[in-house]
């Protein structure tokens, strides 16, 4: 039952019944966990953004915690011999990255889907969002309320870099929209605040879809980039490097734990031949390159594979494709490993780094890393059910899980991420 916590005695209204299910609407809480806080943001219930701000953060730790260890117990059939290690964040104004969805017209509306539905929400202000991105959301609202948001700007993306002093502005439209209008808003909103480094306008035909909390992998169309104005791309520094992120690229999202990520996963490998799958703009694959000899990394999104390319800098092979593709596997749609890539990975790689969208490897990809023999796999994870599918593949070609990591990139929400080191 949503905002419910263990143990806790309540009133609630029966929405809906099937034969071993039934939902729920909470009416009032009579007894209370010693664990329940007052949300710290007003549109808390009614947002669909966040699950968990009623329930105190140590306490959302340990609720994500057993999920993960229950759904490896039920799924993998695995009982964990290692303690589960959790990496707790800032709670509050962590996220570099936020989409939101506008609605223009007789009344501008900037926001979020209302819980379980796609109705609209009006958000001014978002707590998990960084303080620079919620001075974006404010300006954007300014202009809206004046009618200086153009009809057929659907969504605005704001991404901030490491230390949130600089902003990249996406935004999405309808293919109709008129482009000296979009170009007029781009104009006028970079204007308004010195920290906004460009605004990037794309058709929403083709632009590839993101979610606020994780990703997909994207198709090997480009994204149809509709107008720039000023830079389309952001510098993202970390402690063991920089990385250039464009417009539309994929990168994590949590600003306080992205060194914590880069080193649990790359933190003491080595050897001659790596290869890291679904490689984003090489978070991972550049960390790496200074310590393996050959790096290989694989992702299909052009505007991701760009950066790639860029970030790795000559120290690895950037290889745009599916991780289907990349394997020989035939893909869904019957297409083959573009540009006369290799159809298979070398088979002596000692290293594979996985970070795959919230489907997961599937079946095929499981099997094919798992024939690969590498001696280790390190698999980062934003879905437990997926992972736990996955797991029995990698288990049954001889893997044991060597270690389990909790990084609490989305707090106040019931998305989890997980790094799994396995070795055979």
């Amino acid at each position: 039952m949503p905002f419910v916590l263990a143990g806790e005695r309540v009133e609630a209204t029966l929405t809906e019944q099937k034969p071993g299910f039934a939902r729920a609407k909470v009416e009032a809480i009579l007894d209370r966990s010693a664990h329940r806080v007052e949300p710290a943001c007003r549109y808390f219930g009614e947002c669909g953004g966040c699950h968990y701000q009623h329930a105190e953060y140590r306490h959302q730790l340990e609720i994500k915690k057993e999920i993960l260890r229950e759904t490896l117990r039920r799924t993998a059939r695995m009982e964990l011999e290692c303690e589960i290690e959790v990496h707790a964040a800032e709670p509050w104004g962590y996220r570099n990255r936020s989409r939101l969805q506008v609605r223009t017209g007789a009344e501008f509306v900037l926001g979020y889907n209302r819980m379980g539905s796609h109705n609209l929400l009006p958000v001014e202000k978002c707590p998990i969002s960084s303080p620079l991105i919620n001075r974006g959301i404010a300006a954007v609202w300014r202009m809206g309320r004046t009618g200086k948001v153009p009809p057929g700007v659907r969504e605005i993306e704001f991404f901030a870099n490491a230390d949130d002093s600089q902003l990249l502005v996406e935004v999405s439209c309808e293919a109709g929209v008129r482009r000296a209008e979009v170009r007029s808003f781009a104009e006028e909103l970079k204007g308004t605040m010195t920290e906004i480094a460009g605004v990037v306008a794309l058709r929403n035909d083709t632009h590839p879809v993101a979610q606020n909390a994780t990703r997909v992998e994207q198709p090997l169309a480009p994204s149809h980039t509709f107008l720039t104005v000023g830079a389309d791309h952001l510098t993202y520094r970390t402690r063991r490097g920089q990385y250039r992120v464009s417009a539309g690229a994929f990168f994590q999202s949590n600003r306080f734990l992205v060194d914590e990520l880069v080193k649990i996963v790359t933190e003491g490998q080595s050897g001659e031949l790596a290869l890291d799958l679904y490689a984003g703009v090489g978070l991972f694959s550049t960390a790496l390159a200074g310590d393996i000899r050959h790096m290989i990394s694989v992702e299909s999104s052009q505007t991701s594979s760009g950066d790639l390319a860029y970030n790795l800098g000559g120290k690895g092979d950037a290889v745009r494709a599916t991780t289907e593709q990349y394997f020989g596997i035939e893909s869904a749609r019957g297409k083959g490993v573009p540009r006369g890539k290799p159809g298979a990975a070398p088979g002596h790689a000692e290293l594979v780094v996985v970070d795959p969208p919230r489907s997961g490897l599937g079946d095929r990809v499981a099997r094919a890393v798992g024939v690969l023999g590498a001696e280790r796999v390190v698999y980062v994870s934003c879905d437990p059910a997926t992972l736990a599918r996955d797991l029995v593949h990698l288990l049954g070609a001889g893997y044991r899980v060597e270690k389990v990591q909790l990084v609490d990139l989305f707090p106040q929400t019931f998305h989890l991420e997980s790094v799994v080191k396995l070795r055979r």
